[in-house]
């Protein structure tokens, strides 16, 4: 165990010397203190700015995307994180997930909301699931999140029949807050340390079409491999003839 470091002795100028140092350091921190909370107005103020101008963006992206069958549940599938919690029969149901959006109030710290848009489907009816979070930021606010109660279809509540399939198969998942989709969704227990929504808001929602490309990117990658290879191949193939070649014309002329 580490010895605490003994200050030295000091004389009355040294201690007055020293408070005055103190203070004064102090000073300065409350000026920079004051600065860092001046800047985070403003940047806020300018995050805001830009959240309005994404937003017709993020509106025509979403029209252009409904033109691709399942693009949504392809990019969640292809997410390193948001895949670890998705169960074969919640894919399926996702099938008819139409459209994603995510939504922020206006005081972006104030909190967000994520709206799932479906397509009729045999699981439940309603159109619209929206998990939303208030995150307490304006009048020191309790942070709560709430989700739009699922009317499931008779024999098609995916958090009842899941839980006891995984169950009598002896499935269990890794150790994650959350085991299913439709667990997460349900579950407002912690909204401020909500992961997956953090996952969705703040990366998948901004570039979903990196994920929906994953595998094409991939089998690319793999092609240029393959090229490579081919390359270094025939360029071996052509070293091994030219040897030849040489051999034999020194067997001639000897």
């Amino acid at each position: 165990m580490a010895s605490v470091a003994k200050k030295p002795k000091k004389s009355m100028d040294a201690l007055e010397d020293e408070s005055e140092a103190l203070e004064a350091i102090d000073s300065c921190q409350n000026e920079i203190d004051a600065l860092n909370e001046k800047a985070s107005e403003e940047i806020l103020q300018v995050e805001q700015k830009y959240n309005a101008l994404r937003k017709p963006y993020y509106q025509k992206r979403n029209e252009i995307i409904q033109r691709i069958p399942s693009f949504w549940v392809t990019a969640i599938v292809n997410h390193p994180q948001l895949s670890r919690i998705l169960e074969e029969e919640e894919e399926e149901c996702l099938q008819f997930l139409d459209k994603l959006e995510v939504e922020e109030h206006e005081n972006i710290k104030s909190g967000y909301w994520i709206n799932f848009y479906f397509d009729e489907n045999p699981y439940f009816e309603n159109k619209v699931l929206t998990k939303k979070f208030n995150l307490g930021a304006v009048n020191n606010e309790t942070p709560v999140s709430t989700s739009t109660p699922i009317k499931w279809n008779p024999d098609r509540d995916l958090t009842k029949t899941l839980p006891k399939k995984m169950a009598a198969a002896g499935r269990r998942k890794r150790h994650l807050q959350y085991r299913t989709f439709f667990e997460w969704f349900t579950d407002n227990n912690d909204p401020i340390n909500d992961d997956i929504a953090e996952l969705i808001k703040d990366d998948l929602w901004l570039n979903p079409l990196q994920y929906y490309l994953v595998p094409d990117v991939e089998v690319e990658q793999e092609d240029d491999e393959d090229g490579e290879g081919e390359d270094d191949f025939g360029e071996e193939a052509d070293e091994e003839e030219e040897a030849e070649e040489v051999e034999d014309e020194e067997e001639k002329a000897s």
